[in-house]
C-alpha cells in the first residue's frame, strides 16, 4: 500500500515537501489542503504588487493545482481547510471549499500552515489591512485604486518598510508608526538612522517610539494624542505562528509559541512533521529555540522532511537569520546576531564599523556602504554583520553568512580569494578588509572604540583628535575635537596634550594609520570606529 501523505498548507514549506516527496516516492498518495485559494505564489513580492513594480498579479502565483497535478500528480485542494486531527485514528477532519467536511486518513501528516499577522485590540483595527495572502494583496490593491491621499502603516519591520515604498511609488502620502526607536529591529540603531534618512528623504513621515491607540475612520491617534491622517491603514506588525492545529491535537507548543521539533522536522507525534513558519527552529549561536519566518528556510525544512520521511540521511541545520529587503535606493542586510541582542546576553564582542565602496574608487558608479561586523574578540568567532547601501551589500552579506556557516573566524575574512576586477570589487575586498582590522584588533597592533563610548572617554580626560583635513574639520567635528591633519602629525607632535587621545578621521581608515603613529610614539591613543561618518550617522539617533 503506498505512504499516505497529507500536507497542511503550501507555499514555500508545504509544496518544497510535496515536490521532493513525489521526487523520492512515485508511489506515495500526496494530498495538499490549503484554505486559500492559492497553493504556489511568491509571498515575499506581495508589496511590489501593490507598488506596481510586479504590474501583473498572475507573475506571481508560480504554480496551480493543474499544474501540480501535471507534473507531479499532486493532489492539491484549494479553499479547505483541516479543522482537526485524530492522532491515535491517524486521520485529519476537512472541511471543503463547499462547506462539506469529511475524513482524510494518512501515514504522515506534514504540518505547514505558516504564520498569521499579529492583529492587536487596537479600537478600529478591523480597518486595518494586513499583507500576507494573495487576498490580501488585492484587498489592499483595490483600496489602492481608489486614490487615498493618504495612508499609515503600522510596524517598521521589512513587510512595513516595503509595503510604505510601494505606496509612496502610488503618491500616496504615508507614514510608518513604529512602537520601537528604530525601523528594521535585526540592524542596530546607528545602522538604521540611515533608513531613516532614506525614508525621509522619499516622503515617508517616521513616528518612531509611538504606538497606536486607535484607529478612526480618517486617521490614527497614537498613544500621545497625535492624529496622523489615514484613509488607508495596514498593519505590518509582524507574525506569530498558526499553531492552532497544533493546539487541537495537543502537539508539544515551545517557549516562543512555535511548534517544537527535531532536526528532522518531527513533533512530540513521530508521525506528524511541522515545517516553515510554525516552527520553531534552533539558533546556530547559542543552540535555544527561535523563530525566524524566512522562505528559504522554510523550502530547506520542507526537503528535510521530505528526505526523513524516505529514511534518507538528513544534514541537520541551525539558523543564522540571514535576511535582505530594499528600501528606495537602499540595500539593508543582516546575518547573526546584532550588537543590541549580544549585550542583552552578555556576550563578550568586538564590533568593527567600515564605509568602503561598492567597487574600485577609480572605476565609475562606485557606491559606499556602511558594513558592522561582530566577532568574539579572543575566539575570532563571527555572531553576526549588518550592511546598508547600494549596489554590492547583497554579495557582501552572503559571504560572511557563508563564513559564519563554515566556522570561519573573523581574521581569516582576510584570506579570502574573492572575484575580483574594478567595475566589481577592490584588490582588497570590503569583506576581506573586515578580516585585516580584526586582526590588528585580536592581536593588539591598534584599538578602537566604538560611537556610544565618547561621553565616557572624555569624562576620563580623553582627548578628541580629528585628523581629516582643515576643510573636513571646519564641514563638521565632533565637540571638542582638535584638528591636525594626518599628514602634518608628525610635525605637530609638541601640539598634542598629554592626555589620552581618540584619534578620528572620516570612516576609520586615516584614524588608524594615526593611532598606530601615535601608539609607536608611546602615546595612549585609540582609534574611533567607523569615524566620523558612524558617529554622526548615530547623533540622529
Amino acid at each position: 500500500m503506498p505512504n499516505r501523505i497529507v500536507i497542511v498548507g503550501g507555499v514555500a514549506g508545504g509544496m518544497s515537501a510535496a515536490t521532493r516527496l513525489r521526487r523520492l516516492d512515485p508511489e506515495a498518495s500526496i494530498i495538499v489542503i490549503e484554505r486559500s485559494g492559492f497553493v504556489s505564489y511568491a509571498n515575499c513580492g506581495l508589496p511590489y504588487y501593490v507598488g506596481g513594480v510586479i504590474a501583473d498579479q498572475a507573475s506571481l502565483l508560480l504554480q496551480t493545482p493543474e499544474s501540480l497535478d501535471a507534473r507531479f500528480e499532486l493532489d492539491v485542494r484549494t479553499g479547505s481547510e483541516v479543522v482537526d486531527v485524530d492522532r491515535k485514528m491517524k486521520e485529519v477532519a476537512v472541511v471543503g471549499p463547499d462547506g462539506e467536511g469529511y475524513a482524510l486518513p494518512y501515514d504522515t501528516l506534514i504540518l505547514s500552515p505558516g504564520a498569521q499577522p499579529i492583529v492587536p485590540p487596537i479600537p478600529g483595527i478591523e480597518r486595518a489591512h494586513t499583507l500576507r495572502t494573495v487576498e490580501d494583496v488585492t484587498r489592499i490593491a483595490s483600496a489602492v485604486a481608489a486614490r487615498p491621499k493618504s495612508a499609515v502603516v503600522i510596524g517598521g519591520g521589512f513587510i512595513g518598510v516595503e509595503s510604505a515604498e510601494n505606496l509612496i511609488h502610488k503618491g500616496i502620502s504615508t507614514s510608518i508608526v513604529e512602537a520601537q526607536m528604530q525601523l528594521l529591529a535585526p540592524v542596530d540603531a546607528e545602522l538604521a538612522s540611515l533608513v531613516h534618512d532614506e525614508m525621509r528623504k522619499h516622503g515617508v513621515q517616521l513616528f518612531l517610539g509611538s504606538g497606536v491607540s486607535a484607529i478612526h475612520a480618517d486617521d490614527v491617534e497614537l498613544a500621545d494624542g497625535t492624529r496622523v491622517p489615514a484613509e488607508l491603514v495596514i498593519a505590518a506588525i509582524g507574525v506569530r505562528p498558526d499553531v492552532t492545529l497544533a493546539k487541537v491535537c495537543d502537539l508539544e507548543i515551545g517557549e516562543r509559541g512555535g511548534i517544537v521539533v527535531n532536526d528532522f522536522g518531527q513533533t512530540s507525534d513521530p508521525h506528524i512533521y511541522a515545517i516553515g513558519d510554525v516552527a520553531e527552529k534552533i539558533d546556530a549561536f547559542d543552540g535555544e529555540a527561535t523563530l525566524v519566518p524566512l522562505a528559504n528556510i522554510a523550502n530547506r525544512q520542507g526537503r528535510v522532511a521530505a528526505d526523513h520521511v524516505n529514511r534518507r540521511n538528513v544534514r541537520p541545520v541551525k539558523t543564522i537569520g540571514t535576511a535582505i529587503v530594499k528600501v528606495f535606493d537602499l540595500t539593508v542586510a543582516a546575518t547573526g546576531w546584532n550588537e543590541k541582542r549580544l549585550a542583552a546576553r552578555g556576550r563578550s564582542f568586538q564590533a568593527i564599523h567600515t564605509h568602503p565602496g561598492s567597487h574600485a574608487g577609480y572605476y565609475p558608479g562606485s557606491e559606499q556602504m556602511a558594513l558592522k561586523l561582530l566577532f568574539d574578540p579572543k575566539s575570532g568567532e563571527i555572531f553576526g554583520a549588518q550592511a546598508v547601501g547600494g549596489e554590492g551589500v547583497d554579495k557582501r552579506i552572503d559571504v560572511i553568512a557563508t563564513a559564519i556557516r563554515c566556522d570561519l573566524p573573523a581574521p581569516e575574512l582576510a584570506d579570502l580569494e574573492l572575484a575580483y576586477a574594478p567595475p566589481f570589487g577592490s584588490a582588497k575586498d570590503p569583506v576581506n578588509m573586515l578580516g585585516y582590522i580584526a586582526e590588528n584588533l585580536m592581536t593588539g597592533f591598534t584599538e578602537n572604540t566604538q560611537w556610544y563610548d565618547l561621553n565616557r572617554l572624555r569624562a576620563d580626560g580623553y582627548t578628541m583628535l580629528d585628523v581629516r583635513t582643515v576643510a573636513e574639520f571646519a564641514a563638521g567635528a565632533i565637540p571638542d575635537s582638535i584638528n591636525i591633519p594626518l599628514d602634518e602629525l608628525r610635525d605637530r607632535f609638541d601640539e598634542l596634550p598629554h592626555t589620552p587621545i581618540v584619534v578620528y578621521c572620516q570612516v576609520g581608515q586615516r584614524g588608524h594609520t594615526a593611532t598606530v603613529l601615535l601608539r609607536e610614539r608611546g602615546l595612549n591613543a585609540i582609534n574611533l570606529d567607523g569615524g566620523y561618518k558612524t558617529w554622526s550617522a548615530s547623533e540622529k539617533i
